[in-house]
């Protein structure tokens, strides 16, 4: 009898070890896995917060006027045509003015902001005129025909100064094939004109239209072209679908 309860006793402490192994196993293999995914989160919450990116950490310091302040997605998409430019050996590494014209928005607004992205300043913000054919206020259609007397949507290069019929003025040099091309030959220019104010507007509803060239303040024309002539760039923003999906200077 006392080798039959010997064998039963030695059985039971075999029976209990066999159970008592899986579950240190399976607790072990527990902790293991909640470590990996605190870890896994903790990256995740780094990534996050650093997920911003550098065109918008530019624009947060630019110094706009609150009541003027540049659409980000313009400025986003205006800086990319910055550097593409630049890429392409069509700027230089050093340039650092952007001028951008919002078509997007009322005539009768300030819509053009000339930028020193070095100084984080806006220079100017000034009305700016559209093509007669664009539209009454609001710019509507574009053309890149000559004789159309409407605006050209797209990025621009400032070139040299003349004196013309409208005084004193830029030429400017068409960047996107199909759009704004054919600019140097229509003499789409940067210049002067008094039906750009605030005064004209308020006779008019609008202010007045030129025949397809941004046109801005008289008083101010001078010391605007002065500023970003000689190879610095001009971007005319307008929400076309088809410009902003083909135009080859706004690709990523």
């Amino acid at each position: 009898m006392k080798g039959f309860y010997g064998v039963i006793g030695l059985l039971y402490m075999v029976t209990t070890s066999f159970y008592i192994s899986p579950r240190a196993e399976v607790k072990s293999v527990s902790i293991t896995t909640t470590k990996t995914e605190r870890v896994t989160d903790t990256k995740s919450e780094k990534s996050n917060t650093t997920a911003v990116s550098s065109a918008e950490a530019l624009y947060k310091t630019i110094e706009f006027d609150p009541e003027h302040e540049l659409n980000y997605e313009v400025f986003s998409k205006a800086l990319t045509g910055l550097e593409n430019l630049k890429k392409a050996g069509l700027l230089t590494d050093e340039s650092h003015l952007l001028t951008v014209c919002d078509f997007s928005m009322s005539s009768n607004t300030k819509r053009l902001w000339i930028i020193d992205l070095n100084d984080k300043k806006v220079l100017f913000n000034s009305l700016v005129a559209h093509g007669k054919n664009t539209g009454e206020e609001f710019a509507t259609n574009f053309s890149n025909t000559e004789s159309s007397r409407q605006s050209s949507m797209g990025f621009y290069i400032t070139d040299a100064t003349y004196q013309g019929d409208n005084g004193y003025s830029l030429r400017l040099l068409g960047m996107d094939k199909g759009f704004n091309d054919a600019a140097y030959k229509r003499a789409i220019v940067m210049h002067g004109a008094d039906y750009v104010s605030d005064a004209f507007a308020a006779v008019h509803k609008r202010i007045g239209r030129s025949w397809g060239c941004p046109a801005v303040p008289r008083e101010l024309s001078q010391a605007m072209i002065n500023t970003i002539k000689g190879r610095n760039l001009l971007f005319i923003y307008y929400p076309d679908q088809n410009y902003l999906s083909s135009s080859e200077w706004l690709k990523a």
